[in-house]
């Protein structure tokens, strides 16, 4: 295989700006068109001024200032030529984005920071439905595709192309205001925000597309955004809940994969490995939240998290408590997700007789397509000694996940129990 040409090099890097600054440059432009569409369409015309200049040019030192500054003049281009300036694109020009002024420093972290804070509350506005509020997000400010989108909801993809579509009519429509909400109906619009952090997180840490588990950069992004909610909102305890959920579970990212990309198991990873500042940064928040009697959904997760973070060893857990906190998390918030984490915690602590027993109980819809319920049983079925329906269910969970990583674990496993055995070499 030859070296890439200087092109597929210029492609690759823009690929990977596009990752992390995508829903920056968005949300800058946003500020000036005012309209979701029109956005994206400018936004796409900026990456492909980049992907024509700089094969030619060089890639930039900073690209995504040199993204953001070519999308804003754009946007204002577009004001032009629409003839819908007038005042606005005066005002815009006087403040230094005109082109007869410098450009500003667009990178400037004091800025962006509050562009994105208002496309989070823009996408989650109480008119739109709650499924349509954290897909937008997801697609806007995470950049997650559509497909990514689906998976994470557990629903096809054209219903997800739907809620796209109507959200950003609905928004456009009505117009509603690009702006941070007031205090009191910034707390009312929290948990939509929260949800679309945590889907970003989850999408990161088990990554459904690509041949990585693992994508940092969206855990990244979601523990940046998550922070700057706190400091926005210094008193939610559901805030602090989230960012320590969020670190608790970042703290074990480098141990979840062997050097070879290879996926290793909670129970099998080496704790040396976990990422020790995090761990404390996320047991300080737990703490700064406050007592879990009055805890919310992350609050509680967090904490589950937490008794992961502080045994010394997998037999040392205490599972007894992590099923007394998933309990609470039921009643907070049921869902056949949080069933099925529960089934499992009950087989860690009482056996993989009352966990399989649990999981039997488990008969909600949605996660039919779902591989780890599959994998779950697969794996109390192994560790009972039934090595037979053990692969078969394997080979269900084989045949539904569709992260790389995921597949490989799973096909090893299924190949241990069909030879006979109870776990691959």
């Amino acid at each position: 295989m030859g070296l890439p040409t200087p092109d597929e090099g210029v492609r690759a890097r823009l690929a990977e700006v596009f990752r992390i600054e995508y829903a920056r440059v968005v949300a800058s432009v946003l500020r000036i068109v005012r309209d979701i569409d029109t956005a994206q369409e400018v936004v796409q015309e900026a990456f492909e001024q980049a992907l024509d200049h700089w094969p030619a040019e060089g890639i930039p030192d900073r690209p995504g200032a040199w993204l953001l500054t070519t999308a804003r003049r754009r946007a204002l281009d577009h004001l032009r030529r629409t003839r819908r300036a007038g005042a606005r694109v005066d005002a815009l020009a006087h403040a230094g984005l005109g082109a007869t002024h410098p450009a500003p420093d667009v990178s400037d972290p004091d800025e962006i920071p509050d562009d994105r804070l208002r496309l989070i509350f823009t996408c989650c506005h109480p008119a739109l439905p709650a499924d349509s509020r954290v897909a937008l997000t997801l697609r806007l400010v995470g950049g997650l595709s559509t497909t990514e989108i689906a998976r994470a909801f557990l629903v096809p993809e054209p219903t997800i192309a739907q809620r796209l579509v109507r959200a950003k009519r609905t928004i456009r429509d009505g117009g509603f205001p690009y702006e941070v909400p007031e205090e009191a109906e910034r707390s009312a619009r929290l948990s939509a925000v929260l949800a679309v952090l945590y889907l970003i997180f989850n999408e990161g840490y088990a990554a459904h597309s690509g041949g990585d588990l693992v994508r940092h950069d969206l855990c990244e992004e979601a523990i940046r955004l998550g922070h700057v909610l706190a400091e926005l909102m210094p008193h939610e305890p559901e805030i602090l809940g989230l960012l320590a959920l969020m670190e608790l579970q970042a703290s074990r990212a480098a141990a979840r994969t062997e050097v070879d990309g290879r996926l290793v198991l909670l129970e099998d990873q080496d704790r040396f490995r976990w990422d020790r500042e995090r761990i404390a940064r996320g047991l300080a928040c737990l703490e700064r939240a406050g007592p879990l009697a009055r805890a919310g959904p992350y609050q509680v997760q967090a904490a589950i998290a937490a008794c992961h973070a502080e045994a010394r060893s997998w037999e040392a857990t205490d599972w007894s408590r992590i099923v007394a906190h998933y309990r609470a998390l039921a009643a907070l918030t049921p869902s056949p997700v949080v069933e099925l984490n529960l089934a499992v915690a009950i087989g860690l602590a009482h056996g993989p007789a009352a966990g399989l027993a649990a999981l039997d109980r488990i008969v909600d819809p949605a996660l039919r397509d779902y591989h780890l319920l599959p994998a779950a049983r697969a794996d109390f079925l192994r560790r009972l000694g039934r090595a037979r329906e053990a692969a078969v269910e394997y080979r269900r969970a084989l045949h539904l996940a569709d992260n790389p990583r995921e597949q490989a674990f799973l096909a090893a496993r299924l190949a241990a129990c069909e030879a006979g055995g109870s776990s691959p070499p």
